[in-house]
């Protein structure tokens, strides 16, 4: 039961930001939506658009050669020299890069060597490994379907910070009919940024479980 306890009290404690975390140029929180940022394959940072975008004018403008924003090492100008960058983050166990390249595999359609990556990513810290994973294991997608499994990667990637995650867990206690937990869910994920979360915060209100 005290186990039980512990580990509510990790799971609802709120996040002091979202997994993605902050650019590493301008310091402000990077956007949920990931199209809106890009990750170097240099170095795996993750570079808001505003900072990617005002580093390349300056390098037009003072004809310079195109750097990483953060590194400094010059921007591949072939696709295999991107991806020899990348394969030498995963090569020095970068859980970033590792993770990636599970997407990668994923795409290709390759869902076991997708596991593996996402698995070895996540236990290297990487947040959205555990997302990745709980939703391989709901859909058994390269593993057999596994409930517990799709629910602790979960609730991992939900302490760490991952607001879809945690938008995820609400909708499972909703469907259990543990609203009380489901809206705590759905608070910390608002706080997040989710819009989702904040749709169903608005139902529950005019429903009269949230004050």
């Amino acid at each position: 039961k005290r186990a039980a306890e512990l580990r509510d009290e990790l799971l609802f404690k709120q996040p002091e930001s979202s997994h993605r975390g902050d650019c590493p140029i301008c310091c402000l929180p990077l956007p949920l939506d990931p199209k809106k940022s890009v990750m170097m394959t240099c170095c795996s940072k993750v570079i808001c658009d505003g900072c990617d975008y005002a580093d390349q004018i300056r390098e037009a403008e003072g004809k310079l050669s195109f750097k990483c924003p953060f590194c400094r090492k010059p921007v591949p100008d072939t696709d295999e020299g991107f991806d020899n960058q990348r394969m030498k983050r995963v090569e020095a166990n970068d859980p970033a890069a590792i993770r990636r390249e599970g997407r990668d595999q994923y795409n290709k359609g390759d869902y076991r060597s997708a596991v593996e990556m996402y698995t070895k990513a996540a236990e290297l810290g990487d947040i959205t490994g555990h997302h990745s994973l709980s939703c391989m294991y709901r859909n058994g997608l390269g593993v057999e379907k596994d409930r517990g499994k799709e629910i602790y990667h979960l609730e991992e990637a939900a302490i760490g910070g991952h607001p879809n995650a945690r938008f995820n867990l609400g909708c499972e206690e909703e469907e259990s009919g543990n609203i009380e937990r489901a809206v705590k869910h759905w608070i910390i994920s608002a706080n997040l940024g989710d819009d989702g979360s904040i749709k169903e915060l608005m139902e529950k209100f005019k429903e009269g479980f949230v004050s």
